[in-house]
């Protein structure tokens, strides 16, 4: 089973920006800011008239807020306070004490000498002479600090205002109160200031609206826009409902090496690294397949990981160099029994953090209820296009001419038909450049040719096809799994004719004076994996899936980066 996100081509942007469906019509970038430099602000909708500073004005004034905070580190310590603590007794989150306290009446203020504790990062203040409110925000929600003068011990009002800025980490005691305007608080008794911070939080006005700094700096990004965390919270569940179904279902899960010696499992380009005690070259996995199909042949049954997967190939809101998958395995199954595991997969998860099986995805309703539609590729074309691929058996030439005049073909998708090297591969073209964009609902895709799954078992029914299936939703291939070839000679003739046919693409594109970067890597034989099966695999069927793009399905989120914490960038030669 090949992990799941095929390597970015060029013909993957020519299809993105040909398809001009209603799915990313009404996606835009979000940026809501809810914490300031000085005032707190619900939301960060620009101010009128107010334009934005420049860049070196920026730098100039963070600069300056960065000076005056060392100031009161400095004047802190010399009062013999530490602003940089080991630890703080919290005997309440935020959210706990909204939720205890939701029926305290507005005025209504609770026994004095009962005293919580808690702390958080402060968002917002506003001061009135002898009463400051501060809004302290920990990883629950947030609760107001109600800072009188008279309830403070000697200066600490002072210190309060003067000492603590918007950003610090904060820790308070005091009794609670509901304010005549309806906010639950703390009545501050004492406090101490956690961990001080030196540079400003994004104000109120502009937030945190440069994209490649969201990314680059997730901490800021997360503090300014509470939902981002959401994101990543939602992921973890995610994860965590994946391995309990599959774990319900007898799955152990294992871990397999990340560093190998030979880059199997997908046609993808390596990141390769060297290893100086061993004196070699090793290549960071390129999936987890064969790892795990060797865990078959050793007598474990029913396996899966949970990994990171890493290909040195092309960016875009889809992929990203570095990328999480599940695969799994189970023997003596077919791809049958994994479709009815990717649908149990994938509706658990939507109701772990949705609640529901219908969902939006950038504007367009997408209906997860069991079953999926299942159909083979070859009848997806048809239905299309009015090519019937089964007619032409093995006469490329004839194909050819069939899809240039159904498709019309321009220029950019003539070169790719012309590219391709079997009436399999060509099928599979048409197919990505034709109806894989309109697969909006879930759909199993069925079949595919032998030539692009050397992975794969010979389909039973029907010759010069495999009983492998890809699963798509809007679009994006979301999963992918096989019949698991178990016959070690077929193996090995498929494997060495990939490794032919990778050699032929490079030198016809070297030879038209087109080389992609993206195929100019060597494809390996991991002969290991192919004496792992002469021992004997049993029957198994085997899937992968793209939990990011799950993850992506499930936020409502455009872009891969918004569901992964730290992405690839470009190193920033300033920061």
């Amino acid at each position: 089973m090949e992990a799941s996100l095929r390597p970015l081509r060029l013909s993957h942007f020519l299809r993105f920006a040909d398809t001009r469906s209603s799915l990313f019509r009404n996606f835009r970038p979000f940026f809501i800011v809810r914490c300031s430099s000085s005032t707190f602000s619900a939301a960060a909708s620009p101010a009128p008239n107010r334009t934005k500073p420049s860049a070196a004005a920026s730098t100039s004034d963070r600069e300056a807020v960065r000076a005056v905070r060392i100031r009161k580190v400095e004047e802190l310590r010399s009062k013999g306070l530490e602003p940089y603590a080991y630890k703080w007794d919290r005997t309440h989150t935020a959210n706990k004490l909204q939720e205890i306290y939701r029926d305290l009446g507005n005025g209504e203020e609770l026994d004095p000498s009962n005293h919580v504790s808690v702390s958080g990062r402060i968002i917002a203040r506003r001061a009135f002479g002898k009463l400051s409110f501060l809004t302290l925000r920990d990883e629950s929600g947030t609760i107001q600090l109600y800072c009188e003068k008279e309830r403070l011990q000697s200066d600490k009002f002072e210190q309060m205002k003067t000492l603590v800025d918007i950003g610090d980490v904060l820790g308070a005691t005091g009794s609670i109160k509901r304010t005549e305007k309806g906010e639950l608080s703390v009545c501050v008794v004492s406090f101490l200031i956690l961990t001080k911070s030196l540079l400003p939080l994004p104000d109120k006005y502009h937030g945190l609206t440069d994209i490649d700094k969201r990314y680059r700096q997730r901490y800021v990004d997360m503090i300014a826009n509470p939902e981002v965390a959401d994101v990543f919270r939602k992921r973890a569940r995610i994860i965590s409902e994946i391995r309990r179904v599959a774990e319900s279902a007898g799955f152990i899960e294992v871990e397999t090496p990340v560093l190998q010696g030979a880059a199997g499992g997908a046609e993808a380009r390596p990141f390769i690294t060297y290893h100086n005690s061993l004196g070699q070259d090793l290549y960071l996995r390129i999936a987890t397949e064969l790892h795990l199909k060797r865990m078959l042949v050793g007598g474990f049954e029913k396996v899966y990981e949970i990994g990171r997967i890493f290909r040195n190939e092309g960016i875009s809101t889809r992929h990203n160099p570095e990328f999480t998958t599940i695969e799994m395995y189970e023997a003596y199954s077919d791809y049958e029994s994994m479709m009815n595991m990717t649908e149990e997969i994938v509706t658990s998860c939507a109701l772990a953090v949705n609640g529901k099986l219908t969902i939006d995805y950038q504007g367009a309703e997408i209906c997860l209820e069991r079953p999926w539609r299942r159909e083979t590729m070859h009848n997806l074309v048809m239905e299309a296009t009015g090519i019937d691929f089964t007619k032409y058996g093995d006469d490329l030439s004839a194909a050819k001419d069939a899809v240039s005049q159904a498709l019309n073909s321009t220029e950019s998708s003539k070169s790719f038909i012309d590219s391709c090297q079997s009436v399999g591969h060509l099928l599979n073209e048409v197919f990505e450049l034709v109806i894989e964009p309109r697969l909006l609902q879930p759909t199993f895709v069925l079949d595919y040719p032998v030539e692009i799954s050397p992975l794969a078992k010979p389909h039973r029914s029907h010759k010069g096809l495999t009983e492998r299936f890809e699963l798509f939703i809007c679009g994006r291939e979301m999963a992918n799994a096989f019949s698991e070839l178990t016959d070690p000679l077929d193996q090995r003739n498929r494997l060495e004719e990939q490794v032919r046919q990778h050699k032929n693409k490079a030198v016809t594109s070297d030879k038209n004076g087109k080389v992609d970067d993206d195929d100019k890597y060597e494809v390996t034989m991991d002969e290991d994996f192919l004496t792992a099966l002469e021992y004997g695999m049993p029957p198994a069927s085997g899937m992968g899936l793209g939990i990011d793009r799950l993850v992506m399905l499930l936020t409502n989120s455009g872009s891969i980066r918004d569901v992964i914490a730290f992405p690839v960038l470009k190193t920033a030669t300033e920061q």
